[in-house]
């Protein structure tokens, strides 16, 4: 017998390892458990939720981080070590790794395909994957974790266990969300531990001879069957799991063993044909068993999804509003922040960008395939929410009685500060609901689908995210989900320029990644002949397992000044029109919203709504411009004015530190 199957017990083994996830100290078995991770976990994240599952069986557990990990100098200890490692990796852009673990995938790699290293290199070691992906991309779609699987095993180590994927498209999830993907792995990698304790040999169900684990598995688009179905499939698998499975160890064996076994007794051949068919007549039995389980969940699998599951409600919840996107608004538009309700009709985005504030928690995709609420449901529900939110103001110091009362009647609406709302397939009839009530619609789309801006009634201003000049730059900070996104971001902007109304170009700067392309971003402004610019700073809003941004990319106030005054170079029909230094950003405007000599920046929102009540009465024969309704902006707004931005009439409270604010805002 290898003497790694001998599981005894063996002299107190005291381990330490410290890093700032994870720290480990205790008593061994003779067996323990490293998990090597990529990805920056949040709170009760995976790598800390399987370390306390393995825990609870008392076995000892190390965290290790891949980005300190050394493959060189560690990896061939896992051979003799009788550990199990475990290896939770994400894919990131393009299918490549994250950042930190670039140089061990990099390695893993180029070992595996090195006759140097041969096949038996990590012959001895065990170990399992987790990989972290959206299905959403589909042609990489957790690609880091199959070829870290693939390369482990090229380089003769053991599966104890298929290799595990967890989706976040909620869609497509094989158990409705990754963390349910992830609990439904680590039971069964749970389960797996404990049999390996016990003395079990068999690494995973599937058959491993190509380096692609193939285990019995159902397909991942289908829906998650009920209960019962579950424990059909569950009875079934085991079942084939015990009939089926063998190790790599049992199919090639020593070549000492292979030689001599690879013969079978001519007297011996009817019964290994009888137990074959044998085995087959009981496989066609469990095959109807099955099925009709499976036709009972079938219309189950049709069923369009929730957006929301329940693991994505409570970290939504625990994410707050923005205000300075409403301060913002509040400067540059002469607009109401606290009757301003901040809304979506979507959750879902089409991009995954690095400075998204929901840090990803949102579902994505490319077309709707989720269960879709009314839009009238969705306003009732946004409007109470919102007086909710301002009844938790009252009594608070600073907050001014006649705020509170105004506050409890919405008056704007930005549409959406979250996902892409034109994704909505009802969104015209949520838009005409708003302006039934006399709320003000502001939204903001992602550049990615030109039909539906050209498809899209009037609102009071349409804003579109450019996020950068260029295809690289473009997809580096956008990741963008559709194969054409640099085409769809081109004819987005060329429908912007079609659609006659107020219009708004987006521009977030995220310094070392987009603040050099210029005279590219000049070509995009001709493209689309936006009536304003918005050039506003990165806002740093923590760290993130899906971006690699730190503080360092906040561009200073002074650094998005210089930036602004050299692009307004390159667009001669375009002069800085206001500032709002706090908020880190300036607004460059089309010369045709100054008359004579001043500023007509701001909005007149009770013409807006005589004009779209003109223009649904006519059945939008009767169209309107952005000049129609625009209003004159106020001194202490204006770029240059000694107040920054700032409402003269409001108290500004002043840091008692007065050190330099290091967000750049």
């Amino acid at each position: 017998m290898d003497p790694l199957d001998t599981w005894d017990f063996s002299s107190p083994l005291i381990s330490l390892w410290i890093n700032r996830f994870y720290i480990y100290l205790g008593l061994a078995f003779g067996f323990s458990l490293w998990i090597c991770f990529q990805i920056v976990i949040r709170k009760q994240g995976f790598a800390a939720i399987l370390a306390e599952a393995v825990t609870s069986l008392d076995l000892p557990v190390a965290v290790v981080d891949l980005k300190a990990y050394d493959p060189d100098d560690y990896l061939l200890e896992e051979v003799t070590s009788k550990s199990v490692c475990a290896f939770l990796v994400a894919t990131y852009t393009d299918g490549r790794p994250t950042e930190s673990a670039e140089w061990f995938c990099k390695w893993l790699e180029e070992a595996a395909s090195d006759f140097r290293f041969g096949k038996t290199y990590l012959k001895g070691m065990r170990y399992a994957v987790f990989g972290l992906g959206n299905s959403a991309y589909a042609s990489h779609f957790n690609k880091v974790g199959k070829n870290v699987d693939k390369w482990l095993w090229m380089l003769g180590a053991h599966r104890v266990m298929a290799r595990g994927e967890g989706d976040c498209d909620v869609v497509k999830s094989k158990h409705g969300s990754i963390e349910a993907d992830f609990t439904a792995w680590k039971a069964k990698f749970i389960s797996r531990l404990q049999a390996l304790r016990q003395g079990e040999r068999k690494p995973c169900s599937g058959n491993c001879r190509k380096g692609k684990c193939e285990s019995h598995q159902r397909g991942t688009g289908q829906a998650e069957p009920g209960p019962q179905a579950q424990e059909g499939f569950r009875r079934r698998d085991a079942e084939e799991e015990e009939l089926l499975g063998s190790t790599s160890e049992e199919e090639s064996g020593s070549e000492d063993q292979q030689s001599g076994s690879s013969v079978i007794d001519v007297e011996d051949l009817g019964q290994v044909m009888d137990r074959v068919k044998k085995e087959k007549r009981e496989k066609a039995q469990q095959e109807g068993e099955t099925g009709v389980l499976r036709s009972a969940v079938k219309n189950e699998a049709n069923e369009p999804r929730a957006m929301i599951t329940p693991a994505l409600r409570e970290a939504l919840t625990k994410q707050v509003h923005a205000p300075r996107e409403r301060r913002l608004l509040t400067y540059i538009l002469w607009h109401e922040s606290h009757r301003c309700m901040e809304t979506t009709p979507s959750l879902a985005c089409a991009n995954k960008c690095v400075f998204c504030w929901r840090h990803h928690t949102n579902p994505v995709g490319t077309e709707w395939r989720w269960k879709m609420d009314q839009p009238d449901i969705i306003l009732k529900e946004a409007i109470e929410n919102h007086q909710n939110m301002i009844k938790q103001f009252k009594g608070v110091p600073g907050v001014k009685e006649e705020r509170f009362e105004e506050g409890m009647t919405v008056k704007h609406c930005a549409l959406s500060l979250v996902g892409e709302p034109i994704m909505y397939p009802e969104i015209n009839r949520f838009v005409k609901l708003l302006h039934e009530c006399k709320i003000s619609s502001f939204l903001v789309t992602n550049a990615q689908f030109p039909a539906e801006i050209r498809n899209l009634k009037p609102v009071t201003q349409l804003y579109v995210s450019v996020d950068a000049s260029t295809k690289e730059s473009l997809k580096k900070i956008d990741r963008p989900l559709f194969k054409d996104f640099w085409q769809r971001f081109l004819d987005s902007l060329k429908a912007l320029a079609e659609k006659q109304q107020r219009t708004v170009y987006r521009l977030t700067l995220v310094k070392a990644w987009n603040v050099d392309e210029l005279q590219a971003y000049a070509q995009l402004v001709s493209l689309g002949s936006p009536d304003f610019i918005e050039v506003k700073g990165v806002t740093y809003c923590g760290e993130s397992s899906a971006s690699s941004l730190t503080m360092a990319n906040v561009p200073w106030h002074e650094e998005v000044v210089r930036f602004v005054s050299e692009l307004v170079g390159l667009i001669p029909d375009y002069e800085i029109a206001c500032e709002h230094e706090h908020s880190n950003c300036l607004l460059i405007a089309h010369k045709k919203f100054k008359i004579g000599r001043e500023w007509w920046t701001w909005i007149d929102y009770n013409r807006f709504q005589e004009l779209i009540q003109e223009y649904e009465d006519s059945g939008g024969s009767k169209t309107f411009s952005a000049k129609d309704y625009m209003a004159r902006t106020p001194q202490w707004a204006l770029f240059g004015a000694s107040e920054r931005g700032f409402d003269p009439k409001d108290t500004r409270y002043q840091r008692k530190n007065k050190a330099k604010d290091i967000s750049g805002c």
